[in-house]
């Protein structure tokens, strides 16, 4: 049996005078609405949040029906995390219709983490690596080097996304900057400068799931969700919080969860028409291209430089401007992704629309310690 999407609800990204929970209870209603059914119709839910409060307790507004919710957490996948709980619920059979949520509200400044929440001992956050802008920078340099690319390529992955972000109603960040301004912006970790982060933020998305035949019944613009697959780091990796590096690289999480979803689905990264790709800062992006297969280690340049990435490219990459332009509410931010996907396959996007009405969507988060969750959507 597979699964569709019929409904999907955003609470804007950015800073607002309210609680991480009111924002996920306000995309929960949106996705309700938008699937035109009512909470008691939902058979099992799945949330979760780092910051903005229990997920589960959002049944005390939606209705003390005892529908079951499922808190859970899983870093930056937290989101992708929860619709898999969904989709699993669906696909047993436990549920015919199902919600994944997700909504944080974050301090300001970067994420405040502890080295003994992650089994790790005090010497590793006393060198400065649990300060994640020092880590992806270290990650970054090497990349590049051994890879052969230049710099220059960063600042064109951001101008990208705050051009795609300025047109989005939802993104926080909706001033568009040229690539001398994004290069020439102060130095936080070598070659990231500070246009080239995405910031904790607040936000909340929700997702309302059905069974495909069923959706076709409900809904005349349902979206197949044909892969969700979830990884997390083999041993030889080089991930955010470990503390210890292997002889030889091997394949991040990514890898392995891009490769599941596509064999999943039954179709190959040269069949995409649009993908969102976790953009924590502008080395991610550019690394996760070659690591869900859409080029080869080294061939991102081709990908940049020629217009492939942009709205009306060959390969739309992060259409809503990515982290980059909405910042990254943890609990919220994959599933922001998926909802970009699948608004942009029903052809209702604006002004940020793919042109040549997209067929297939793809969709990849990344998280501490070392995990993934990829998704192929086809509509």
């Amino acid at each position: 049996m597979s699964v569709s999407i019929i409904g999907v609800g955003l609470h804007p990204f950015g800073r607002f005078p309210i609680s991480g929970r009111q924002m996920g209870l306000i995309a929960a209603r949106k996705a309700l609405a938008d699937a035109a059914i009512a909470w008691d119709d939902i058979d099992f839910a799945a949330g979760g949040s780092r910051d903005g409060g229990h997920a589960d307790a959002l049944v005390s507004e939606l209705g003390l029906n005892g529908t079951p919710f499922m808190s859970v957490y899983n870093g930056c996948a937290t989101g992708g995390s929860a619709l898999l709980a969904a989709t699993y619920a669906i696909e047993s059979g436990h549920a015919d219709i199902a919600m994944a949520v997700g909504f944080d509200k974050h301090d300001r400044g970067a994420f405040a983490v502890s080295t003994e929440e992650y089994g790790l001992q005090d010497w590793y956050g006393e060198a400065g690596m649990m300060v994640t802008t020092q880590f992806f920078a270290l990650k970054l340099q090497r990349y590049l080097k051994d890879h052969h690319l230049h710099t220059e390529l960063l600042a064109a992955l951001i101008a990208k996304s705050l051009r795609n972000g300025s047109i989005t109603p939802h993104a926080w960040r909706r001033n568009a900057l040229s690539v001398e301004e994004i290069a020439e912006g102060t130095m936080i970790n070598d070659p990231l400068t500070k246009y080239m982060f995405c910031s904790p933020s607040e936000g909340g998305a929700a997702i309302i799931l059905t069974s495909t035949e069923r959706a076709k019944q409900m809904s005349d613009r349902s979206v197949e969700l044909r892969a969700v697959e979830f990884r997390t780091r083999k041993f030889g990796t080089f991930e955010v919080f470990s503390p210890w590096l292997a002889d030889e690289i091997n394949d991040g999480a990514t890898v392995h969860a891009a490769k599941a979803a596509f064999e999943s689905a039954g179709i190959g990264p040269e069949e995409i028409d649009v993908a969102q790709l976790q953009d924590t800062e502008a080395g991610a992006e550019l690394m996760h291209l070659a690591e869900c297969g859409f080029c080869e280690h080294g061939g991102q340049a081709d990908l940049i430089m020629s217009g492939d990435l942009e709205i009306d490219g060959r390969l739309p990459v992060n259409t809503d401007g990515g982290c980059i332009a909405n910042g990254e509410p943890i609990g919220a931010s994959g599933l922001r992704q998926v909802i970009e996907c699948t608004v942009q396959l029903q052809g209702r996007d604006g002004e940020r629309q793919v042109p040549n009405e997209p067929r297939t969507a793809f969709t990849q988060v990344y998280g501490a310690p070392g995990l993934s969750t990829c998704t192929v959507l086809v509509r």
